[in-house]
C-alpha cells in the first residue's frame, strides 16, 4: 500500500474534500463504491468526517454550509495544496491575481487552511499541516490518484500558480494542450483546457481522480447506486478513466492505470 507518513511538499495536492447537500448519504455512497469507512465528526468542527481506507486518511465528506445570508456553495470535491506558510500563501495568492474566499485559520492542532480561487475561477485550497498531513495513503484502488486543473485559460493559470504556490508547468511530449505541474523536477499533477465531454459553460475547476482496479465495473455500481455518467469509460494515454456525477451532483473521474500516480513521499 502506498502509504504516506511525512509531510507533503509544499504546492503539492495533499488532500481532497467533499461538500455534500446529505453527508450520511455521501458516506454511504463512497463507502459502498470505494470502501472507505467514515462517520460524522464532532460538532465543534462543523460534523467533518475524514474518510479512512484500511486505517488511513483519504478524503474528506462534510455538509454544505455558508454563512447567513450567503448562498450555499456547490456539491463538490475541493484539491488542497499544501504550505508550510498559509498565511504566506495568502498574500503569494492575491499577490498573483487569485481572490481569497477564506483566510487562513486554524483547525484545531490539525493545521490551518484557507479557500481561494485562480485567475480562471478555479476553486482549491491550502493545507498547513501541523497534526494531519493530508491523505495518508494514495495511488491505491480507492485512493487519490491524480489532481488536474481544467481551465478556460492555460496560460493565465500557469502564470499564476507558479509565483502563487511553487507549481511549475511544462509541455507533454505526445499530448498536445496537456501540462504537467512540477514541484522542482517532480511532477504532482496536470493541467489542460476545459474537455469538450464537460458542458458548455463549464466553469474552471480541479477534478479529483481516484484509482480503480476496473472502471468499467466502478462505473456500472456508480450508475446503481444512483451516480451519473458524464464521459464512459474510454482508453487514453495513462489508463482507462471514466468522469461521473455522484447521486448529489459532485464530478469525479475514476481511472484504472499502472501509469497516472500523484506523489506518496515529499
Amino acid at each position: 500500500m502506498p502509504v504516506v507518513t511525512d509531510p507533503y511538499k509544499p504546492g503539492t495536492p495533499c488532500w481532497v474534500d467533499l461538500m455534500a447537500s446529505d453527508q450520511q448519504a455521501a458516506l454511504d455512497f463512497y463507502r459502498d463504491l470505494f470502501g472507505w469507512q467514515g462517520e460524522v465528526g464532532p460538532a465543534e468542527f462543523g460534523g467533518y468526517a475524514v474518510c479512512t481506507l484500511n486505517g488511513r486518511p483519504v478524503a474528506g465528506i462534510m455538509t454544505q454550509s455558508a454563512p447567513e445570508g450567503r448562498p450555499l456553495p456547490p456539491v463538490a470535491w475541493t484539491t488542497y495544496l499544501a504550505s508550510d506558510d498559509a498565511d504566506a500563501a495568502r498574500t503569494a495568492i492575491a499577490d498573483a491575481g487569485g481572490t481569497v474566499f477564506h483566510d487562513p485559520m486554524d483547525v484545531g492542532t490539525i493545521g490551518r487552511m484557507m479557500v481561494a480561487a485562480d485567475p480562471t475561477g478555479a476553486v482549491f485550497g491550502v493545507w498547513q499541516a501541523m497534526d494531519f498531513i493530508g491523505a495518508g495513503v494514495v495511488n491505491e484502488p480507492g485512493a487519490l490518484v491524480w489532481n488536474e486543473l481544467n481551465t478556460a485559460d492555460t496560460g493565465a493559470a500557469g502564470s499564476f500558480y507558479q509565483p502563487a504556490l511553487g507549481l511549475r508547468p511544462a509541455t507533454i511530449q505526445g499530448m498536445d494542450g496537456y501540462y504537467s505541474l512540477n514541484i522542482g523536477e517532480r511532477t504532482v499533477g496536470g493541467m489542460q483546457g476545459i474537455p469538450a465531454y464537460l458542458a458548455p459553460g463549464t466553469p474552471s475547476h480541479w477534478m479529483t481522480y481516484f484509482l480503480v482496479d476496473d472502471a468499467d465495473s466502478v462505473v456500472d455500481a456508480l450508475v446503481k447506486a444512483g451516480g451519473s455518467v458524464i464521459q464512459p469509460p474510454f482508453d487514453m494515454q495513462a489508463g482507462r478513466m471514466a468522469v461521473v456525477n455522484d447521486p448529489q451532483g459532485a464530478v469525479f473521474a475514476v481511472i484504472q492505470s499502472p501509469e497516472a500516480q500523484m506523489p506518496d513521499s515529499p
